[in-house]
């Protein structure tokens, strides 16, 4: 399973950011970084009070996973 870990901010106070993340099963990391992008642009279309900071994808570790 891959993570596309991003931190959004609030446009209106962007000193309030969040970690968030998206998972994704059956993709390779590559394919997260190519699609990563697309996947962000559809996520904040649907928020569109967060901006984006930064993202990046890794391995999903439940060990370290929020609930």
């Amino acid at each position: 399973m891959i993570e596309l870990v991003f931190v959004a901010c609030l446009m209106v106070d962007t000193q309030h950011c969040e970690q968030r993340s998206l998972l994704f099963q059956d993709i390779g990391i590559m394919t997260c970084m190519m699609q990563g992008q697309a996947q962000l642009a559809q996520w904040s279309n649907g928020h569109p009070n967060w901006q984006i900071q930064s993202w990046k994808c890794r391995p999903h570790d439940r060990s370290i996973a929020e609930i």
